[in-house]
């Protein structure tokens, strides 16, 4: 994966124009969940993408004067005591192993080779990660602006965040095979729900059967807070609390997935907590299901994003109306309040402001498909959701291989 990371950084350093400008990324650090206790570390996933080390409070800093291109890695120092409580820092040729980085400096040393740098390069523009969308103003690059404006009042500061996102929309063969693991491994544990469940057993206990199965299968975390929502409790979209009991008769909503050297899956799958579908429940399910199938058929390069639910809406509209579920289109939203689609990597909301929702599909993404429908009055939620690979041609389900049929669903109960 090394030369992965080097061809990353290549791609993101091409992309930045002026001719004297640095670019600056930060590992971050663990928060603190309370008292003396953090919360698990997990790298900045660009970062990341860049370097593909996952150590806490790391730094890359790349210069670029005209056509040449400086990288240094900047690694804690190592503490002798502070091995002994907390373990090593990772270790100068391990870093240059993982990432192809052969400048490897410590960590305070940061700010006077920075300065230095600024001085004799000339510089006028400086790149951080400045992640928009929550506006975190804690992270160690909003906290860098600061520095900057006191101390290079002169530099103008630039965000890099949209460059890499979009190219992190562009999946590699690499990343695309963690993301078919991730996959694998989810596959596993939805089939561990599946062989525990039974009427009048906790949410709680089937998402920790999810659990023990996607952690003893290799994965180091889930990809989000699993939803396991039965009856009612499906139709909130993001249902978290999973510690209702499941009656019988009742559909479960799941919405899950494991992570695979931080790239993640995102599947849904409904299915009865007893194994049989009743009527209505399966008259409700093959729409959806059948919604699904239309909408990946369509999937090619060119397609605009926005189409899929479009699609989507024009089929609920004509189905729905059979049903008498529905007398106009405008009465859609009350069952059916989300959209069908967003992008899948090393975030399970995948970035992806660059490319928008008006624009088109293109080879190399991964996208979700998800349709749902979610009738309150009735107690029934339902959502199907598979990640799709934009191929040249048209597009393959990664997770064909979870079964989602109600024929499939009741044999597999039947036979668990």
């Amino acid at each position: 994966m090394q030369k992965f990371y080097i061809e990353n950084r290549k791609k993101v350093l091409s992309d930045i124009k002026e001719e004297k400008a640095i670019l600056v990324l930060f590992a971050g650090r663990a928060k603190l969940k309370t008292c003396d206790q953090f919360f698990p570390f997990e790298p900045n996933r660009n970062f990341y993408y860049m370097t593909g080390l996952d150590n806490k409070e790391l730094i890359y800093l790349a210069i670029k004067n005209g056509e040449e291109n400086e990288e240094y890695l900047f690694i804690e120092r190592h503490d002798e005591i502070k091995a002994k409580w907390e373990g090593a820092t990772i270790e100068e040729d391990k870093a240059k192993e993982i990432s192809g980085i052969d400048n490897i400096k410590n960590l305070d040393e940061f700010d006077d080779f920075l300065g230095n740098k600024i001085f004799r390069t000339n510089t006028e523009h400086i790149y951080l990660d400045l992640e928009n969308r929550y506006l975190d103003n804690n992270t160690d690059a909003f906290k860098y602006t600061d520095v900057i404006h006191k101390n290079y009042p002169y530099i103008q500061i630039k965000n890099i965040f949209n460059t890499i996102g979009y190219f992190r929309l562009f999946k590699t063969n690499e990343e695309i095979e963690n993301i078919k693991k991730a996959i694998d491994i989810t596959k596993k544990g939805i089939e561990n729900i599946w062989k525990n469940s039974k009427p009048n057993i906790k949410e709680y206990e089937l998402e920790a059967c999810f659990d023990y199965e996607i952690k003893r299968n290799g994965s180091k975390d889930k990809a989000f807070n699993t939803i396991l929502a039965s009856g009612k409790n499906a139709t909130v979209l993001h249902y978290g609390e999973n510690n209702d009991t499941i009656n019988d008769n009742e559909l479960v909503l799941i919405d899950l997935g494991a992570t695979y050297k931080y790239y993640n899956a995102d599947i849904s799958r409904t299915f009865p907590i007893n194994g049989k579908f009743t009527e209505r429940q399966k008259q409700l399910y093959n729409i959806v299901l059948n919604g699904q199938k239309l909408v990946i058929d369509a999937i090619k390069p060119g397609l605009p994003f926005k189409r899929l639910n479009e699609m989507l809406l024009e089929y609920y509209e004509v189905e729905l109306k059979k049903i008498n579920l529905i007398k106009d289109k405008e009465e859609i939203s009350k069952y059916y309040y989300h959209g069908i689609s967003h992008y899948l990597g090393l975030d399970t909301h995948d970035v992806s402001r660059d490319l928008g929702t008006d624009k088109e599909l293109k080879e190399g993404m991964v996208i979700t498909v998800e349709p749902g429908l979610y009738i309150a009055e009735e107690c029934i939620g339902i959502r199907i959701e598979d990640d799709i690979l934009v191929t040249k041609t048209g597009s393959e389900n990664l997770s064909k291989d979870i079964i989602k049929t109600v024929e499939e669903i009741e044999e597999f109960f039947k036979n668990r």
